[in-house]
């Protein structure tokens, strides 16, 4: 089965030029290197309404089977994707973001302040990542073994029976 991405980058800095995206890129070579397409990549800055609106168009668009985020899920005041992504989603999706902070929690501390959140808005999962290329890399490669099961049952695919 093929799982159709799409993935956006919330920074500031990268989304005015400041700084490259490494999160982003790091994250297409993962899901491309599993024979998976990234149909789109995006930088927004760290903008609520700007991440709503974006994710919303995505969703609603039917290209995206998942829309995968990196960045904007700490602590500090300009980190809103959590926020933004609750805003558009019509159910949580808790198990994803649970499993990539408990797999996180092995490696670093730090993982236990992630606010990362994950749902479902029409047929597309929305998942948020950390905004650095290895812990996004690393909580991507947590939840992907489960993504191709969690597609079949958006899709209503009889098959996603067989699969449990």
């Amino acid at each position: 089965m093929t799982i159709r991405f799409g993935i956006l980058t919330f920074s500031d800095r990268s989304s005015r030029g400041e700084r490259e995206d490494a999160s982003g890129p790091a994250l297409a070579s993962l899901i491309r290197a599993e024979n998976c397409p990234v149909a789109r990549q995006h930088i927004l800055p760290d903008d609520e309404s700007a991440i709503r609106a974006t994710l919303t168009e995505w969703a609603d668009s039917g290209e995206y089977d998942v829309i995968l985020t990196t960045g904007g899920t700490g602590f500090a005041p300009r980190d809103v994707a959590p926020e933004a992504t609750r805003a558009v989603i019509e159910r949580e999706a808790p198990g994803l973001a649970e499993a990539m902070r408990a797999e996180s929690l092995k490696k670093t501390k730090h993982a236990m302040l992630s606010r990362a959140v994950a749902g479902i808005r029409k047929r597309t999962l929305i998942i948020n990542l950390p905004g650095s290329p290895k812990g996004a890399v690393e909580n991507l490669q947590t939840i992907l073994p489960v993504l191709a099961h969690a597609v079949q049952l958006l899709r209503d695919d009889p098959a996603s029976e067989t699969s449990h």
